[in-house]
């Protein structure tokens, strides 16, 4: 089903994504594939997993340093916001609600998953699309940026592939975790 919730938000700058990121936006759709979540070495290990566990990502005894995982997304609209439900492993669900605020390129988006809320604007490079943290709080207690992890995060289509990069780490400890891989897009019907 068609929502202008996205192209609303970008406006003029939505034509600047990737034509499958602009129809995934607009109608919603299915993405899957294995995908390689990691964690960095020690100190900055443990905390990617207890990081990662807020999030609602897998964390088990036997996950090693650097595993495979299964991953499917679906991503709708409905008068709530845009809704991304990832499911790793079949097993753990980690839900977002995005929320638009204003419009390219003073608004933003708010993304509430579980009890994080991440306040972000997306630059567009080369058809991608990067998202760019501006504030978080953790339940209703605003955080300063420099407590968070520095993120980087992305998603282009490369080779008719959804391909995507969710990554964290400190200053002096290096990687804490990331998830990334290529993933098949099925766009819903339009």
């Amino acid at each position: 089903m068609y929502n202008s919730l996205v192209s609303n938000w970008f406006g003029e700058k939505f034509k600047s994504l990737h034509p499958q990121l602009q129809q995934l936006h607009l109608y919603g759709g299915t993405l899957s594939g294995a995908v390689t979540l990691s964690f960095g070495k020690g100190l900055s290990g443990w905390l990617g997993k207890r990081l990662a566990k807020k999030l609602g990502i897998p964390i088990t005894s036997t996950l090693a340093n650097s595993s495979k995982v299964q991953l499917d997304v679906e991503i709708y609209h409905d008068k709530a916001g845009l809704h991304w439900q990832r499911n790793f492993n079949q097993s753990h669900l980690m839900k977002s609600l995005f929320l638009p605020v204003g419009q390219l390129p003073d608004g933003y988006w708010i993304e509430k998953t579980g009890k994080l809320t991440f306040i972000l604007t997306v630059d567009i490079i080369e058809q991608g699309w990067y998202w760019r943290i501006l504030g978080m709080q953790l339940g209703k207690i605003k955080l300063p940026l420099w407590l968070f992890p520095k993120s980087r995060a992305y998603k282009i289509i490369e080779d008719g592939f959804y391909q995507f990069y969710v990554g964290f780490s400190l200053p002096l400890l290096g990687k804490l975790f990331s998830y990334q891989g290529k993933l098949s897009c099925q766009l819903a019907e339009k």
